[in-house]
């Protein structure tokens, strides 16, 4: 706890002082420059991933993007002893940025800060198919970092508008001081279920999920599948099936999210048990999320701009990572909400 703190505390100084502090962090060898910068609500924004705007069923401002179930009726009761009337409102948040990183305490979402707190925690790599010797072919392993990013809430778009949630940045989440994120047999302790879905058979369904995601909404039947990305298992960075930089970066960052639920550190918005109030979600449900990258490539038209969970990073424009000062990946996480507006 008295690293945590000190590293914390010296976040907070580099926040502080901005970019130059971070500069004056010198790399340690081997380990490679922390790139990023921090997110432009104006140009880094995809606004139309907010849409469909939904009163109960029915859709009030449309969206060629795909929206999730809502509740039938326009009306809606919360709170006790006597309920108050109010109209169901349906739409998409963005609340959370999630940075991928191959280099530890590498903070690409605020600025391409780079600590040094003094944790050897191991770098992360990715391994392409013609590489051969050491690390195993075609795998990756990432850091990750979760924070709390209620951007409708700061911008006072509707002011007093309960729906949005009401909080302060923060980095709620690191994963160089997480045992269970760096070790596949510790994490069986969040996902002991991943044994069962470890066969062939298993995996096959992941190719529906990569279909049903792309064209429209992933199937949250299928939880353990992150679509075109792979398995959801083991819930860490350790990714066996690297394809390219923009999908097992993605993965890394949506095995995040799927974490946060489990651990409880995120929770239900979506459909009509989401009107009143958010509820226990551990085995995610992908189809409440969209992802949009925002570091080092904004990507905010087209509707692959904001995907949902374990659609294809192959359509055009999808793939905006490059060599060197593109290799720190930034996630912008929109969330589903309905909420009953009284």
């Amino acid at each position: 706890m008295t690293r945590l703190r000190l590293f914390l505390a010296l976040l907070v100084l580099v926040l502080a002082g901005g970019t130059a502090v971070a500069q004056t962090v010198p790399d340690a060898p081997g380990t490679g420059r922390c790139s990023g910068s921090f997110v432009n609500p104006i140009t880094d924004v995809c606004w139309g991933c907010m849409f469909p705007l939904s009163l109960g069923a029915l859709k009030i401002w449309p969206s060629d993007r795909s929206d999730t179930n809502n509740p039938d009726l326009p009306i809606c009761a919360c709170g006790t002893p006597v309920p108050r009337i109010g109209v169901a409102m349906g739409f998409w948040e963005p609340v959370r940025l999630v940075d991928v990183t191959t280099r530890p305490f590498c903070f690409p979402n605020i600025g391409g800060v780079k600590m040094d707190p003094g944790l050897d925690v191991g770098r992360g790599f990715v391994s392409g198919g013609s590489q051969v010797g050491g690390q195993g072919q075609n795998t990756a392993k990432y850091h990750v970092h979760y924070y709390v990013y209620p951007l409708l809430y700061w911008l006072e778009i509707l002011t007093d508008f309960l729906c949005f949630e009401q909080s302060t940045f923060d980095i709620a989440y690191i994963t160089e001081i997480d045992p269970l994120w760096q070790d596949d047999e510790l994490t069986t302790l969040l996902n002991p279920e991943a044994a069962i879905f470890a066969n062939p058979i298993a995996q096959a369904a992941c190719a529906a999920d990569c279909l049903t995601a792309t064209a429209r909404l992933p199937n949250d039947a299928l939880f353990w599948c992150a679509g075109c990305q792979g398995s959801m298992y083991p819930m860490n960075g350790n990714i066996g099936s690297n394809v390219a930089v923009t999908q097992s970066a993605r993965l890394a960052a949506e095995r995040m999210i799927y974490k946060m639920h489990r651990t409880g550190l995120a929770w239900g918005t979506m459909g009509s048990k989401g009107l009143c109030s958010k509820y226990l979600m551990p085995i995610l449900k992908k189809s409440q999320y969209r992802i949009q990258q925002v570091n080092p490539t904004p990507m905010v038209n087209g509707r692959e701009s904001c995907s949902p969970i374990g659609a294809s990073t192959l359509p055009p424009n999808a793939a905006q990572t490059f060599p060197v000062k593109g290799e720190d990946i930034g996630f912008l996480v929109w969330r589903k909400r309905n909420c009953c507006v009284l």
